[in-house]
């Protein structure tokens, strides 16, 4: 191969750069946004332009940290440059790949442990590969490798996962008794001070992350920084504290610029250590081919030059900044991962995302039985002050617009100035750790100390904290793996190798965007939400009519496609509508809870109403249950390769459904759309679907007569038959609440 082949090579690499500065924000973001926009503490637009002026400025700081990709993890001296070439593109095609898949699940990883895994995991591969083909020993493979970095990472991890937890829950446990939960009152006498320790922590963590990598500052600047830090601080936090107190003079919410400097904090960090999991790969290989080109066999030469410092290319990475605000401001992956960490950690409460699992709730069960035997073990005055101090009731906080933050200004606060200390802490001492893990962990700990994981949401959050945790390892292993392999595979086959893995990753992405789009239509496109706030009580059962509306219409599409899928023996479409099952139930909760709200303040003025409207949820749970029983009932026989339906039985259960599926239409457009009811007309279509059904019984008892339709056949097609009965039975009683709440109509006549 000639070295002119290299230099597209290194184009392919830059175009990987773009790629992985797309995927990596729209993952990392969760650690720098998640605090403001969970407690809403500007507009939209106005936390993304802070988030965006972070990352510009966190760019001028990222100089110092691009070695990493060139000889952090590796020792280039005994590599050439195909070699490199080969290992650096196996780690782009491998992290664009991993991260691309973790957003489309919406769970947050550590780009940090993912590109240094996959550094690892292509030069173990390669280095194995020169080894074998030189006839050496494995043993020499620790010279090739720098394995005591690579110990370092996966302590900093385990270490950084805990601490970061337990740091966040005691300083956010300890601001809360402070503050309380109604804490305008506190906050007027201890905001300042405690607002300057936070400005104080964050602007350590400004000087400690950012002066050390920044272009412009000198050794003997950052010498100074370092020695005298203590004084600067001091100097930061008294002039804080004034300012601050000047704002609370002046009745503005000091808590407001401290989220908002702490999100301009974070992003600037994020831009000046993280990048180099972007761009630090694709620099690196733009350094080797330069190096190959001074040297007399570009080709067979070690890469001794990149073991040395190279300079920066400032123009690079203002590039780099600009496209990592494009992505921040239009990905909608960042959106999901930021929402997973929001709703893990958010005060009220609301659907749960993740399910319990054996672990969570031996976690859970343990936890409560440790803080039993704490309050025994307390008097009962100062457990009256504790009751008192973090008393949840005072938690009202409501914004312009009506809707409540997922969690107060306070909690925010402490978010932002303990991920900034501890980050800043192990920076100053050299100690590795990944900002995902400590502002996740640390959001989580603040969480449970504000007893946001109540005895009905605990199992699930800690489910999903369990979840992201072992999506964490998961990272390391699956990144160490997918390297080695694709670096493999690039060594052996060389240019074809790379265009067929640029193939696979091609519709890998194109898929996996596809899926993403797809998710976010469905849940833009039925409207079931929970009414955080109820002004007027009518209006609001008026807004769960029409939810139902909206689940009547999904249930309806689900149960047609199911159908089909019976009756033409396709088990995946089935499989994809029972993989619905759980979407229909968590909205079904939703409705249900929105209807609680509802009651609470229609019990003291109509206890009739109430009572009616109230009917409404064991009728919405057993249209569920019914849809969950026929595409149960259809998978498992489809997935068992049970013979199919009879041609017969296919006829008749089709006549049934079009009978059904044209009353749930009915239904849908009377809820959803506020046609005028007809309830009689509805009532005649129920009579005709029972005379359907008992026809329908009698045919069938003849084939089980005369052994046409065997024994599992029999009790499907029954099944089937009288769950599509029961559901719209449901849908008729649902419609009757619905006609003497909201419309006012008479007594109709009972089903």
């Amino acid at each position: 191969m000639s070295i002119e082949l290299y230099y597209y090579a290194v184009l392919l690499l830059a175009l990987f750069a773009v790629f992985d500065l797309v995927v990596g924000v729209s993952n990392d973001a969760v650690n720098f946004l998640n605090s403001a926009i969970g407690s809403r503490v500007a507009p939209f637009y106005v936390i993304m332009i802070i988030a965006s002026l972070g990352l510009l400025t966190g760019v001028i700081f990222s100089s110092g940290m691009m070695e990493v990709a060139r000889k952090g993890i590796f020792h280039p001296q005994y590599f050439t440059m195909p070699q490199l070439m080969a290992l650096f593109l196996a780690v782009m095609i491998s992290d664009i790949i991993l991260l691309d898949f973790f957003n489309s699940l919406g769970l947050p990883t550590s780009t940090t442990v993912s590109v240094v895994f996959e550094l690892l995991g292509a030069a173990v591969a390669i280095s194995l590969l020169k080894i074998y083909q030189a006839h050496d020993s494995v043993i020499r493979l620790i010279e090739y490798i720098n394995t005591s970095k690579a110990l370092a990472i996966i302590l900093g991890i385990l270490l950084s996962v805990g601490i970061a937890f337990i740091v966040g829950a005691i300083i956010q446990f300890l601001t809360r008794l402070l503050f309380t939960f109604d804490f305008a009152i506190n906050l007027k006498k201890f905001g300042a001070l405690w607002g300057g320790l936070a400005m104080a922590s964050i602007t350590y963590f400004i000087l400690i992350k950012g002066a050390k990598g920044a272009v412009f500052i000198t050794p003997e600047m950052l010498q100074w920084i370092q020695t005298h830090i203590f004084d600067v601080l001091a100097i930061i936090f008294v002039i804080s504290a004034v300012i601050l107190q000047i704002l609370i003079f002046l009745k503005i919410n000091i808590l407001k610029p401290i989220v908002l400097v702490g999100t301009f904090a974070l992003a600037m960090a994020f831009a000046a250590n993280d990048l180099v999991n972007f761009i630090g790969v694709p620099m690196a290989g733009y350094h080797a081919y330069l190096a190959a080109l001074k040297t007399s066999a570009p080709l067979t030469s070690t890469m001794e030059a990149l073991s040395g410092k190279v300079p920066a290319e400032p123009e690079l990475l203002l590039l780099a900044g600009i496209i990592m605000v494009v992505t921040l401001s239009f990905s909608r992956k960042a959106r999901t991962v930021t929402k997973t960490t929001i709703d893990l950690s958010r005060q009220s409460e609301g659907e749960e995302r993740f399910e319990s699992i054996f672990l969570a709730r031996i976690i859970v069960k343990a936890s409560i039985n440790f803080f039993e035997a704490i309050k025994k073990i307390l008097p009962n005055p100062v457990l009256n002050w504790f009751r008192k101090r973090l008393d949840t009731e005072h938690y009202h906080q409501h914004l312009a617009d009506g809707q409540t933050p997922s969690f107060d200004l306070l909690r925010a606060g402490v978010n932002l100035m303990v991920a900034s200390a501890l980050i800043s802490y192990a920076t100053s001492h050299k100690l590795p750790l990944s900002t995902t893990y400590v502002t996740f962990m640390v959001a989580m700990g603040t969480s449970f100390a504000d007893m946001a994981w109540g005895r009905e949401s605990a199992v699930y959050r800690v489910t999903g904290v369990l979840t992201v945790i072992g999506g964490w390892f998961l990272t390391a292993m699956a990144a160490f793996l997918l390297a080695a392999t694709v670096a493999t595979f690039i060594f052996f086959t060389k240019v074809i190798g790379v265009v067929v893995m640029l193939l696979i990753m091609a519709i890998i992405l194109t898929r996996s965007h596809a899926r993403h789009k797809k998710r976010f239509i469905e849940s833009k496109s039925t409207e079931i939400y929970n009414l955080k706030k109820i002004k007027e009580v009518h209006s609001s059962i008026h807004i769960t009519f029409k939810q139902m509306g909206s689940l009547v219409h999904e249930i309806l599409q689900s149960l047609d496609t199911a159908l089909e899928g019976l009756f033409q023996q396709n088990e995946y479409i089935i499989k994809n509508e029972k993989g619905k099952n759980r979407n229909f139930q968590n909205w079904a909760n939703i409705i249900i809870a929105n209807i609680f709200k509802c009651l609470r303040l229609l019990q003291k003025e109509e206890a009739e109403l109430s009572y009616k409207y109230a009917n409404t949820i064991r009728h919405l749970q057993r249209l569920v249950d019914g849809h969950r029983d026929i595409v149960n009932r259809a998978y498992l026989h489809v997935s068992n390769h049970h013979k199919g339906l009879l041609g017969v039985q296919i006829e008749e259960l089709s006549e049934v459904k079009k009978l059904l599926l044209d009353m749930l239409q009915d239904v849908e457009n009377t809820l959803n759309k506020n046609n005028e009811l007809d309830y009689a007309r509805l009532q005649e279509k129920h009579a005709a679907l029972e005379e359907l059904a008992q026809q329908l019984n009698e045919q069938q008892i003849e084939r089980i007569k005369d052994g046409s339709s065997k024994t599992r056949l029999s009790i499907l097609y029954y099944a089937i038959l009288n769950d599509m009965l029961m559901l719209s039975k449901q849908n008729l009683k649902i419609l009757e609440i619905f006609s003497e709440v909201l419309h006012g109509a008479k007594e109709v006549e009972k089903v």
